[in-house]
Formats: structure tokens, C-alpha cells, sequence
């Protein structure tokens, strides 16, 4: 039997990331069927459908899904009405990859959960850093070569060139969460500072993140939306050994990405993105194409995705922090 797809937004997020994602995965995964995309356009609905490769579209999303009852629902839509759509589509017992952040707080999030578990659904945010080859590199060499609790410090600077979002804590949440993954760790302090920029809109603002993890380590995040180039770079230090991590953001000033491992001085190890990459197109590069097949090989598996909306919770926490001006955060 055929493993049936449908996704739910075909927007510039979509096409650029999710959509060569899914056209990969159906191209190389044997009864794989790509079954119907939908949007509330329906011209940008059939575009989506030719470019990729989908049997249909509909511009209705429970007309969708009642007519197609697939075995996978991707849904990439903003996140004023994530949560709303989520919910109902895992009422609907539909396995649901859903787009971050997968509520504006964690009073969203939560009633989110609570429908995940009553309904035993499978669900997976989808924060593509956690599926970037050079990351998921990054945290094996962490998790196999050092011991728990031997991460001293982490750094995580994150700039962008002419964003001046209301509300940029949307993409913050992308360090936010990447830190912790990295640390293996939640956050137990963090305090903010905010240097406002009003010359660029009321709300832009370059962002600070002193924080304490709950392994002991320390990290410092950076978030400059005004910058010279775009950017996510992280820094791991433990005793004797430093790694240095430049993040491929679609095709941006480090692309295709970059790891070195440096002891007492000396590089004991650098990576190109390339090197180890599912490809070498940016989707690839940045997460895009493992995160969704991560996703579908667990679904097919009868197995619970370990990205799902409770490992989330924190990180939306966090960035609503951000979003309200907050000076502090205490777990």
C-alpha cells in the first residue's frame, strides 16, 4: 500500500524548503504517494501541485483530508493559526508535522499537547536546525566522545540583514531551541537585555540571552536582525577542546557550512557542510529534507517522533519572553 502525503500552506516557506523536501522523499521512497496540497489560493494551491508533484489540490482542508484520509499531514502555515488547525487535524487522528512555533505561547502549545496525548497522535515540530547534517554532527561528537555535563559554554550568534519584524521571537526561536538541543540540555535562568532600534521600527531591537542550563553549563545567545550578513554561528567550549560550528542558511555568507574541532590550539578536525550533507541543495543543507523524512520514516514505523510538541514547550517559552520584553526567565 501506498504511503499517502498532504500538506497544508504552499507559501514561500513551503516552496523553498518543504516542497523540494517532499518531491525528494516521494522520488526516492518506493510507494510513496504525494496525494493533495491545499491552500486558501487556489491558483498557488495548483502551482504547488505541478511543481511537486502532488495527485491534487484543494483550497479546503477538511474537504481535503475527509477525501484523501492520508497517513501523513504536513502543515506550514503561519503561527497565528497553527495551533487552531493542529489540534484539529490531530482530533482527525491524522499524524501532523507542523511548522515552528507551534503555538505564540505556551498556553497554546499546551492545549496542543493535551490533544496529541488524548489522541495518541504522532507529532513533530518542525525545527529544521535539530535535522541539519552539520548540527546533527555536532551533537553526536557532543554526545559520544565527552561526557554528560562536560559542556562548559555555548555561544550562538544569529544575525540577519533588514529584519524589522514586530515580532521577531518567531525566528529567534530557531537558537532558542538549537541551544538547547545542542547543550542537551532545558534552560534554568536566562536573563534578557534588549538594545532598541528605533530608527528601523518601534519593535526592532537587537537581543540579548545570558543563560544558565540546567547541566550547569553557561550559554550566551545574540540575536542582531540588522546586520551585515546572515548568519547562525555556534561556539561549543569543554576542557581542552572548542568547536566551531557555521550554520548553512539557505544560500547565504556561510553556505554550505562549516565544522571545526580545535584541541589545545590545534584542528583536530574541519568539515564541510558538503561533506556530509543529504545534498547539496540548500533544502538539504539546512535541515529541510531530514526533518520531513525523519518524520515519515517514524510514522511508517509505528514510532512517536522524538521533536514532538512537548520537546518544544520550553523553547516556545522562551521566545514569548522575547516577544513580551521580559527581563528574566526562571524554569
Amino acid at each position: 500500500m501506498s504511503f499517502r502525503i498532504c500538506i497544508i500552506g504552499c507559501g514561500s516557506m513551503s516552496q523553498s524548503g518543504h516542497g523540494p523536501a517532499f518531491a525528494k522523499y516521494a522520488a526516492s521512497h518506493p510507494h510513496t504517494e504525494l496525494a493533495a496540497c491545499c491552500d486558501l489560493d487556489a491558483a498557488k494551491a495548483a502551482s504547488y501541485r505541478q511543481r511537486f508533484g502532488f495527485a491534487r489540490h484543494y483550497t479546503d482542508v477538511p474537504e481535503m483530508l475527509n477525501t484523501e484520509k492520508p497517513d501523513a499531514v504536513c502543515l506550514i502555515a503561519p503561527v497565528n493559526v497553527t495551533c487552531e488547525l493542529s489540534c484539529r487535524i490531530m482530533e482527525m487522528r491524522y499524524p501532523l508535522l507542523m511548522e515552528k512555533p507551534p503555538g505564540m505561547n505556551v498556553g497554546e502549545t499546551d492545549r496542543m499537547i493535551a490533544v496529541a496525548e488524548r489522541c495518541g497522535v504522532p507529532n513533530q515540530v518542525a525545527f529544521n536546525r535539530r535535522y541539519t547534517p552539520l548540527i546533527r554532527e555536532l551533537k553526536r561528537r557532543l554526545a559520544t566522545q565527552f561526557q554528560p555535563g562536560e559542556i562548559q559554554h555555548l555561544r550562538y550568534d544569529f544575525t540577519r540583514i533588514g529584519r524589522k519584524d514586530v515580532d521577531f521571537s518567531t525566528t529567534a526561536i530557531h537558537g532558542i531551541d538549537t541551544v538547547r538541543f545542542l547543550a542537551g540540555s532545558d534552560y534554568r535562568y536566562i536573563r534578557f537585555r534588549y538594545q532598541a532600534l528605533p530608527q528601523f521600527g518601534a519593535t526592532v531591537a537587537n537581543i540579548f540571552m545570558d543563560c544558565e542550563m540546567a547541566s550547569g553549563a553557561t550559554a550566551h545567545l545574540n540575536f542582531c536582525p540588522m546586520s551585515g550578513a546572515v548568519t547562525e554561528r555556534a561556539t561549543v567550549h569543554l576542557h581542552d577542546n572548542t568547536f566551531f560550528l557555521n550554520i548553512p542558511v539557505w544560500k547565504a555568507f556561510d553556505a554550505p557550512g562549516r565544522i571545526q574541532h580545535v584541541v589545545k590550539d590545534a584542528i583536530q578536525s574541519d568539515l564541510s557542510g558538503t561533506e556530509i550533507s543529504d545534498g547539496a541543495e540548500a533544502f538539504e543543507l539546512g535541515g529541510f529534507y531530514g526533518e520531513n523524512a525523519a518524520f515519515f520514516e517514524d510514522v511508517r514505523a509505528g514510532r512517536h517522533p522524538a521533536g514532538d510538541l512537548r520537546s518544544a514547550r520550553q523553547s516556545v517559552d522562551v521566545a514569548n519572553c522575547i516577544r513580551e520584553r521580559r527581563d528574566e526567565y526562571r524554569a
